[in-house]
């Protein structure tokens, strides 16, 4: 299945805003959709389908698992991973819009990195908040959600764009509210 040129870009909405999750998933089932011939990459991106990419993103995916569900070690894990999935987002955007007009390619690659950023930022906020939680359940069931979501938002941004874009606005309204909450009520908190 190929995208048109329209549903390239929410596919790369929904792309990024799941790289800024978790970056190696991200790639992994990207690779695998294209070497399963299940989805014909936009733009350059078919270099993931090497089974180089997938095996070095899907051993990075596994540390990864590892690394997000280890208390206080998943925050500093996360601060690294702003250098890697922030740039990753751009890199798939980069990749994904060659036949664009290189000023249009690089709003891409902005928006790519933005989203990344923006989901990154979401998910290392909500983890730090839980973090201060003194039971290790709710970290490592966030970190599964977080992985979860990743890897599923990718695949549906495959056969779904429109729709996966839209899930990537409103998870990001949802979590700005939530996060809103959150430090509405660490202020109340503190003042007394």
């Amino acid at each position: 299945m190929a995208l048109d040129p329209r549903e390239i870009v929410a596919f790369l909405i929904a792309v990024s805003f799941a790289a800024g999750l978790n970056a190696s998933g991200t790639v992994v089932v990207l690779g695998l959709m294209a070497r399963l011939e299940v989805l014909a990459l936009p733009g350059d991106l078919n270099m993931l389908a090497s089974w180089w990419v997938i095996g070095g993103a899907g051993a990075l995916f596994l540390v990864e698992v590892v690394a997000d569900k280890v208390p206080l070690f998943d925050l500093v894990w996360n601060v690294l991973q702003t250098f890697v999935r922030v740039p990753v987002a751009g890199v798939l955007a980069y990749a994904a819009t060659p036949s664009l007009d290189p000023m249009w390619q690089g709003a891409a690659v902005v928006l790519g990195a933005v989203l990344a950023l923006a989901a990154h930022t979401l998910k290392t906020t909500l983890r730090t908040a839980v973090s201060a939680s003194p039971e290790p359940a709710s970290n490592i069931g966030l970190s599964v959600t977080e992985d979860l979501l990743a890897l599923g938002l990718t695949w549906f941004a495959a056969s779904y764009p429109w729709l996966a874009a839209g899930i990537v606005l409103v998870l990001i309204v949802t979590a700005v509210l939530l996060l809103r909450f959150l430090w509405r009520s660490a202020r109340r908190i503190l003042r007394t």
